[in-house]
């Protein structure tokens, strides 16, 4: 089997080789790369590297380095096919089919970069020339030099249906209508696509054009004009300026994603050069996939008209189901009407610096999308944005990301809509601090086997149970605290999976009472569970008591959810910092392990005392 040069590249470009390394070996972020314990040779320090944007990694330990068929072939033992074979399935991509004919049909695909710079290099000279003086007006006009220009590789087509065919005419017309440069229309000869229009090459990474963009010089539709897809160009793929811009992201730190590609020339005039853009359509994913090779959270700045408005939004919703921690967008808002060349004529690159200082997060621009979208003044539209943004918030695979913006969108809605809740009297306090203003230490009484097992582990499976059970008694307490609650380490699937539920009813219907939240969960297929919750009796939390005081129920149960949350994070800290302390023994490190053992202890006393009934009655 014969594959092509251009195959592998595209391959290669397709695969994100952090995603298909961290399959099978734990990878750290560090900067704008990954390291970790090299896979090919033992070692106890990381020095294996991964660069997604070089895409290979490299051992500086064994030396080890390569692509990602290079790993698969190292690491997994494939063969040279196979690990093709493995990727484009990945990649969604088809691998040729041995053809006695392939190497005649690569070695023509390879030449098609051939045509292309030819042309490119033909409208060029056009631009210079006698039938180039109105697009050179044109560029003046926009305020683009001849340098920009030259950078750009900005050329001329000159209104003529047949001089790009005789230019290029000893690469026959096959070859350029594979390319993209003459239409073919059955029964007549083929003619010139490009005809009366400013010439702007389209690039791959490598600074291979593979494509142009036409802009029409006066009035006239349509005012952009591009290259349909060939073998070199899939526009769905590609991004404009993408091997300018590159370098120029590493640099800089960020990418910024424009609508088209004279807002990308525009903002390199303000020497802005990490911009790029897609071509004639809305943001894909796989262009999106791209961004985030080139930084971790790309800024979109598209136009302040209604179109670009809806543009951003668009990627915006498209971006949701891809995002992870630590890769996200954010959005730079024009003024209306404006675009960024207006931008730069108005305030030069300091106008350009403010509005990306000035940008809003994803989930920002969702809530304000959303608001916007209809008036809110019924409750069944109100209903109606809750609903939109639960189905928004719900598109996201990641499930940690995915309740964060669960539990933002319904604090925005909250702080907007919801009744002012009832307060509370007063906060959880253990009976003697109350009784003598004292920091409070537990009494010495004699504890229950439960009070024992808290105060030997800080969690087991009763009390987590326990905590469970009062959540269902009070779905107040989940609302006030999702986020604590969400970060309670629940081992029991099925306890994780009524969490979930309880928390989709809770942000699509807002404060639930008990019995409408049981009925939720049972029509989830969650009745089951819910019975074994309210057998929970081993433990003597008030919030369990059928007579219980409202209030004092409600702030036993937080003071419980917040001893519960904080216990493994401290546990965690404590052991570090013990390991800490025994490599650098100094006052700071003892100082801050012996906070650290107070505060879990508290937690634990917290625990316990409310396991042996405390709850906050006076003696």
């Amino acid at each position: 089997m014969s594959l092509s040069p251009q195959f592998l590249d595209e391959l290669r470009s397709r695969i994100t080789l952090s995603t298909l390394i961290g399959r099978s070996v734990k990878l750290v972020k560090a900067g704008r790369e990954y390291k970790a314990c090299c896979p090919f040779h033992d070692e106890k320090s990381p020095s294996f590297y991964v660069n997604d944007d070089k895409s290979f990694y490299h051992c500086f330990g064994c030396g080890a380095h390569g692509d990602a068929i290079r790993f698969l072939t190292e690491a997994k033992g494939l063969s040279f096919i196979d690990a093709v074979k493995e990727l484009a399935q990945s990649a969604g991509m088809d691998v040729p089919a041995p053809d006695p004919r392939a190497a005649e049909r690569n070695e023509r695909q390879a030449g098609l970069h051939d045509v292309m710079q030819a042309a490119a290099s033909w409208f060029e000279e056009q631009l210079g020339g006698i039938d180039g003086a109105a697009a050179r007006a044109y560029l003046e006009r926009r305020g683009l030099s001849a340098s920009l220009a030259k950078a750009f590789g900005i050329g001329f087509a000159p209104d003529s249906r047949g001089r790009l065919k005789t230019a290029l005419k000893s690469f026959g017309d096959e070859q350029l209508i594979e390319c993209g440069l003459l239409i073919s229309v059955e029964g007549k000869e083929p003619y010139d696509r490009f005809r009366g229009r400013l010439m702007i090459p389209i690039r791959d990474a490598r600074g291979r054009v593979i494509a142009f963009g036409g802009r029409i010089l006066d009035q006239g539709e349509p005012k952009y004009l591009n290259s349909p897809d060939t073998p070199l160009f899939d526009k769905g793929r590609t991004l404009f300026n993408i091997d300018r811009a590159g370098g120029a992201a590493r640099k800089a730190g960020r990418v910024i994603a424009v609508e088209g590609y004279m807002d990308v020339i525009a903002l390199a005039k303000a020497g802005i050069d990490e911009a790029v853009a897609p071509l004639g359509t809305a943001l894909t994913e796989m262009q999106l996939e791209r961004l985030w090779r080139m930084a971790e959270t790309p800024i979109l700045c598209f136009d302040g008209d209604k179109a670009g408005q809806k543009a951003a939004i668009r990627a915006a919703h498209r971006a949701l189901p891809m995002v992870v921690p630590g890769r996200t967008l954010r959005f730079a808002l024009l003024p209306g009407g404006q675009d960024p060349d207006d931008l730069v004529k108005a305030g030069g690159a300091r106008a350009v610096e403010q509005l990306l200082d000035e940008t809003i997060s994803l989930d920002e621009l969702v809530w304000r999308a959303e608001l916007d979208a209809q008036p809110l003044d019924t409750p069944e539209a109100k209903a109606g944005l809750r609903k939109r943004l639960g189905d928004l918030a719900a598109t996201i695979q990641d499930r940690d990301v995915r309740e964060q913006y669960q539990a933002e969108f319904r604090r925005r809605f909250d702080e907007r809509f919801a009744p002012v809740r009832r307060q509370y009297d007063r906060p959880f306090q253990p009976r003697q601090q109350r009784r003598t203003g004292q920091p409070w230490k537990p009494e010495v009484l004699p504890p229950s086997d439960a009070a024992r097992t808290i105060a030997r582990s800080g969690l087991n499976r009763g009390v987590i149970r326990a905590a469970m059970a009062g959540l269902l008694r009070y779905p107040e307490v989940m609302a006030d605290k999702i986020e604590t609650v969400a970060a309670l380490p629940l081992d029991d699937p099925k306890l994780d999976a009524l969490r979930a539920a309880a928390f989709d009813a809770s942000f699509s219907e807002g404060v639930l009472e008990k019995d409408r939240l049981e009925t939720i969960l049972v029509e989830a297929g969650l009745g089951a569970v819910i019975e074994e919750l309210k057998a929970t009796n081993t433990l003597a939390f008030s919030f369990l008591r059928g007579n219980a005081e409202y209030n004092r129920a409600v702030h036993n149960l937080s003071a419980m959810i917040d001893a519960l949350a904080a216990i493994p994070m401290l546990d965690t800290a404590l052991r570090e910092a013990t390991d800490r302390f025994s490599i650098e023994t100094s006052e700071a490190q003892w100082s801050e392990q012996q906070r650290l053992r107070e505060a879990l202890a508290e937690a634990r006393r917290v625990l316990t005392d409310l396991a042996q009934g405390e709850d906050g009655e006076d003696a």
